[in-house]
């Protein structure tokens, strides 16, 4: 009596695409065996392609049939088993043995003859021939988009795949905002948060409405594809979608992202940190290293990243900290001297109010002093006149005028300083609330190490690290937080 294992396979290969699915596979093959009077002792459901050999479930499969569990496959067709010559060469090699004794497939016949194994090695080489033709149209198709300027793969945010067309095209609903944070980060005034935070507030979220991810926004910020070029596999090409921005705003980026990152052109990313702290000890700064460990069992090799004390100035007793440690002390700095959203809005509120206010003081200080500086023109324009109606003598009217304009100077002067810098002392303090916000934002996000150290330095006037421990003098106004 032969017994039989079933065996089902769907991929998300282009050729699979059209094969029913694992559990419409399970339900036909059950229903065929019934029909067969066939035994079943198992069944196996693989979601993966079979175009490379080193299919767990598969390999499980015939292991199990040499240890003589069973001696028969049921398959919906000969190419879920194999589409690659190994895999197949094993079906074969286990039929020449005996241990294999049938295969049924309810849509390709098949005897346990030379004749059938023939024509058994002919679909194997089918389906193979299939998808490495398939790979092939693949890549034809990838190479002639490139030469008509169109992008192979997902359209960035700010563009849409068309499909009828096979083109890219402008996302109406998104493409003005992309233009839009492209401006605001050019102007040097906006981080990587702020154009995040920008995207969330226009309604532009991740697909699980959140902030979307801090390397997309830099990766669409770095992305020549936005004025009409982009690259792939290591080559440019020009383009042929509509530009969203014009080279030189994209160069303008470009010359902000370098001047927020100078610091670091000579270190690797993962010393991020590298100048921000000195050893409370010695005053020596703290320097980085990267150390690899080799795992003789698995073969492995990991690398360990340290920060520790540049021992620049003789015998010192501090010791190193782990990278991840120095990183997660650097956040709660800045997280317990930040502002929450709801904090920040209240503040920004109330200092709202407080500029309403200090208008309305300014102005009535402004409609006093310009009706003052009004008197003394027109004292001026009679002195004058008395002087060329010979009314006056010279000395006198020299005299007099210099009184005047020394008045009205004056007079000019504060209603100037008033128009001034009646909100300048406004503007400092939204800047440090939002400031303060940032921080929180910053010190929440993760893979963020360019910006965090960045921050740190804005926030902290010195780092130090003793005992494994980071301390910072606070800036003035972050130490009232």
């Amino acid at each position: 009596m032969i017994k039989y294992f079933i065996y089902c396979r769907k991929s998300t290969d282009e050729a699979d695409r059209q094969v029913l699915s694992i559990e419409a596979q399970i339900t036909e093959l059950k229903e065929f065996a019934k029909r067969e009077n066939l035994e079943i002792v198992d069944c196996f459901t693989e979601a993966k392609t079979a175009k490379k050999p080193g299919r767990e479930k598969f390999e499980q499969m015939l292991k199990l049939i040499e240890n003589g569990e069973a001696n028969g496959i049921l398959s919906w067709h000969a190419d879920r088993l194999a589409r690659n010559s190994v895999d197949g060469g094993k079906i074969i090699y286990l039929l020449d043995t005996g241990k294999l004794q049938s295969l049924k497939f309810p849509t390709l016949w098949f005897e346990n003859t030379p004749q059938g194994k023939f024509m058994l090695s002919i679909a194997f080489g089918q389906s193979k021939y299939y998808i490495d033709n398939l790979s092939e149209n693949v890549k034809r198709g990838i190479r002639q988009k490139l030469r008509n300027g169109v992008y192979p793969n997902k359209a960035p945010i700010g563009y849409l795949n068309e499909p009828r067309k096979r083109t890219i095209e402008v996302d109406p609903k998104t493409a003005r905002l992309v233009r839009k944070a492209f401006q605001l980060f050019a102007s040097g005034k906006y981080s990587y948060v702020d154009i995040d935070k920008f995207f969330f507030n226009q309604g532009v979220k991740s697909t699980t409405n959140k902030y979307l991810r801090m390397d997309k926004i830099r990766n669409m910020l770095r992305s020549p594809f936005y004025y009409g070029v982009f690259e792939f596999a290591g080559e440019t090409y020009q383009g042929s979608h509509k530009p969203l921005i014009s080279k030189t705003l994209f160069d303008k980026c470009q010359e902000i992202i370098r001047r927020k990152s100078k610091t670091y052109i000579n270190h690797k990313d993962e010393f991020w940190f590298l100048g921000l702290a000195k050893c409370k000890e010695c005053s020596s700064a703290i320097t980085a290293e990267k150390h690899f460990k080799f795992y003789p069992k698995t073969r492995g090799k990991v690398r360990y990243y340290y920060y520790r004390c540049g021992k620049k100035h003789g015998y010192c007793s501090q010791k190193y900290v782990s990278s991840g440690e120095f990183e997660k002390q650097i956040r709660e700095i800045l997280w317990s001297h930040s502002l929450y959203e709801l904090n920040a809005k209240r503040m920004l509120n109330w200092l709202h109010a407080d500029e309403i206010n200090e208008r309305k003081t300014v102005e009535n200080k402004i409609s006093l002093l310009k009706p003052q500086l009004s008197n003394v023109e027109q004292k001026l324009d009679r002195l004058l006149t008395g002087y060329l109606d010979q009314v006056i003598e010279t000395i006198e009217y020299q005299t007099a005028k210099k009184k005047l304009i020394e008045e009205k100077t004056n007079l000019e002067e504060q209603i100037s300083s008033f128009e001034k810098n009646q909100f300048l002392w406004v503007e400092l303090v939204r800047d440090f609330i939002n400031s303060a916000l940032e921080a929180h934002k910053i010190a929440c996000a993760k893979n963020n190490g360019e910006e965090l150290s960045l921050f740190a330095k804005r926030v902290g006037l010195n780092f130090f690290l003793t005992d494994r421990r980071l301390s910072s003098e606070l800036k003035r106004g972050y130490t009232a937080l």
